[in-house]
């Protein structure tokens, strides 16, 4: 069980209620995570914060974000990111089987995108560190160095949501990704 009230846009702090209410419509509902993340405006302020710089100023699309997220949360092992991630990347055109594939680091569909997500498991398993050699792996894949150095803000805001889920132990309120 969250081990903090999860809010509605009615009972949040009133730093937190707006954003909340954005989010519950942007979602279609108040998820348990973004109403525990109310708890504390700083936490959600945050999120939402990262979440807009990304979306005004990032240069990977939709299907690139979300695989991401499911190797950040798969690495991590937050369950409630790679059930939100999976939703999130079949809504971006990414099929159940390549979200399962991602997950597990056998990525046989897009050989530029799985040079990207080596770099994202390297960075998520080893505090940032990455490989020489896959670092020029994937710029000879074509991503460029603005791309990969724009992967550390991807990485550090799916490490701020999976953090937060696992200390908080929010509960799944949406559909759980398929088991490995």
């Amino acid at each position: 069980m969250t081990r903090v009230t999860v809010h509605t846009p009615e009972t949040a702090p009133k730093e937190s209620s707006n954003e909340l209410a954005a989010l519950g419509k942007q979602f279609g509902k108040v998820l348990n995570i973004h109403g525990a993340m109310a708890h504390s405006p700083v936490v959600l302020q945050s999120y939402v914060a990262l979440q807009q710089v990304i979306g005004d100023y990032g240069t990977f699309d939709a299907r690139t974000r979300e695989a991401i997220a499911l190797v950040v949360g798969n690495v991590d092992e937050c369950t409630y990111c790679q059930s939100a991630h999976t939703v999130g990347a079949k809504a971006a055109g990414l099929s159940e089987d390549q979200t399962i594939a991602i997950r597990n680091g056998n990525i046989d569909f897009d050989d530029k995108l799985s040079t990207l997500l080596e770099l994202t498991r390297q960075a998520t398993a080893n505090k940032g560190s990455v490989k020489d050699a896959d670092w020029q792996t994937a710029l000879d894949a074509g991503w460029s160095d603005t791309e990969l150095t724009e992967l550390s803000t991807h990485v550090a805001l799916n490490l701020f949501t999976n953090y937060f889920n696992h200390l908080l132990d929010t509960d799944l309120d949406i559909p759980a990704a398929p088991s490995l």
